[in-house]
């Protein structure tokens, strides 16, 4: 039932989708002026899984005219997620049709058969969202490296959406219309994830989760849960449980503070604490727990620090974006064997190995986590007890993956994190890596505009200039003296 403007559906509760294609409900309604169906009829078909979609025009004098009608194509069809019938007068209505019953019955089997995905394969699909007023450079280079984060996660990207609004929508963050587009995307492509590059407020959260009834995380839950999967040593794990619980905390959202309950005392009895209560305390002593445990684990790296400075051995610390080869480095630099990927964070928790130069010259030399842009406030608090391990470094080694097209942008964002953690005074040679994937007139070019050295961490006969450039710094003196050789 509805009026002249618009007719508005009931809740579908007792027609579930359940494990079939349509919902069992057809849609009837009338047009006023005969006009075909709407965008809005089209839409509505497509978010509710209609069996079909009609509208019976209605001439001046109340009588019925054409049938406009649509169904429902199975997914990878090319002319859309829809068919549009063409109009038949309303009198011939059952020759268009004649067993309508039998005719969804047999478009549903023709959408089971025309499945898109490979049903033993249990990985999410998730489609991609950026809605930023950020420069479209920007916001594409962004788009890509969440592109790259799904991957590290084991995500299958079925498809990426951005849009540029002029204001961004507090409550979808893109307009109803485009929300509207993307649900009825993600329901063609069978997709079971949207992921937001942009951080999502609880309320978002919820209210995008409620309109599409698809699981709904932004890029810094992606990136907690890739430190989840990756994180091995003790100290890490600590580390990665605070920040999730600290990015946790806020969103567990309820009916306000008018309805919390303190346990005992005054005012305290009766209901007694609600559910939501008791989550934020538990997880806050959580937090408290931790924190302690962090700081226990951070006097005993002060302490195998101390005895490092006592020993006299310099102390070599990489940085660098994520997957600019760090860990290729170290391990091309020692001979050793740590984890290498090429995946965005493949290394989370600290490599240290000894690194021996000529004239029986040793080093210490540490493998960090990687950088990234807009990297989670909660992982730069949790992750400071780690990078602490760079405060006692005489040399930071910047890796830099001169092959990438966003390298200056990924080095100006390293750059940045060291200054706000503290350490811009230690020195630091830039290393440009992956030389075996760029032009050599241009790495030549860029490595004296950079004072930077050039190497390709999977070639171990360009290491040699490097392992010049680090002695150079380490033992000043002896280089000027010319006692120092090139050995790698």
């Amino acid at each position: 039932m509805g009026d002249e403007k618009e007719i508005v559906i009931p809740l579908l509760t007792e027609y579930p989708l359940g494990r079939r294609a349509l919902r069992g409900v057809r849609c009837i309604h009338t047009h006023l002026k005969n006009e075909p169906l709407s965008k809005d009829d089209l839409t509505d078909l497509a978010l509710l899984r209609l069996d079909m979609m009609a509208a019976i025009g209605v001439g001046e004098d109340g009588l019925p005219l054409d049938l406009h009608a649509a169904y429902l194509l199975p997914a990878g069809t090319e002319e859309g997620p829809c068919h549009i019938e063409p109009s038949v007068p309303f009198h011939r209505m059952e020759e268009r049709i004649k067993d309508f019953s039998a005719f969804v019955g047999s478009l549903e089997d023709e959408m089971g058969r025309a499945v898109v995905r490979d049903v033993d394969d249990r990985r999410e699909r998730a489609i991609l969202v950026s809605v930023s007023t950020r420069p479209v450079e920007e916001q594409l280079d962004s788009l890509s490296e969440l592109r790259s984060l799904a991957r590290t996660s084991d995500v299958i990207v079925v498809d990426e959406v951005h849009q540029r609004p002029k204001r961004i929508n507090p409550r979808y963050l893109m307009g109803s219309g485009k929300i509207k587009e993307l649900i009825i995307n993600a329901l063609q492509k069978q997709a079971t994830l949207l992921i937001f590059d942009q951080e999502l407020t609880p309320t978002q959260v919820r209210e995008i989760g409620d309109i599409t009834e698809l699981k709904v995380i932004d890029r810094t839950q992606l990136i907690l849960d890739i430190f989840a999967r990756r994180a091995h040593s003790r100290d890490g794990k600590v580390q990665v449980e605070l920040a999730q619980l600290k990015y946790l905390l806020p969103k567990l959202t309820g009916k306000g503070t008018s309805l919390s309950r303190l346990a005992g005392g005054i005012g305290g009895r009766g209901p007694g604490e609600t559910k939501l209560e008791v989550d934020r305390r538990r997880v806050a002593d959580r937090i408290s727990h931790l924190e302690k445990v962090l700081k226990d684990l951070s006097r005993g790296r002060l302490e195998r620090r101390r005895r490092r400075a006592r020993s006299g051995v310099p102390i070599i610390s990489i940085v660098g974006y994520t997957n600019a080869g760090k860990s290729t480095l170290l391990n091309a630099l020692t001979r050793s064997t740590t984890l290498v990927e090429d995946k965005l964070f493949a290394t989370l928790d600290t490599a240290t190995r000894r690194l021996r130069f000529p004239r029986e010259r040793d080093a210490v030399i540490t493998d960090t986590v990687g950088f990234i842009k807009d990297l989670p406030e909660e992982l730069k608090k949790a992750f400071k007890a780690t990078l602490e391990e760079m405060e006692d470094a005489d040399l930071l080694l910047h890796v830099v993956d001169i092959s990438d097209p966003g390298f200056e942008m990924h080095m100006e964002t390293v750059e940045r994190l060291l200054d706000e953690i503290g350490l811009s005074h230690i020195p630091r040679l830039t290393v440009f890596n992956k030389t075996d994937l760029a032009d050599p007139a241009v790495t030549a070019n860029l490595c004296a505009r950079y004072n930077a050295v050039a190497v390709s961490a999977k070639a171990p006969e360009t290491l040699a200039p490097l392992v010049k450039a680090i002695q150079q710094r380490l033992w000043p003196e002896e280089a000027a003296e010319g006692r120092l050789e090139a050995h790698a």
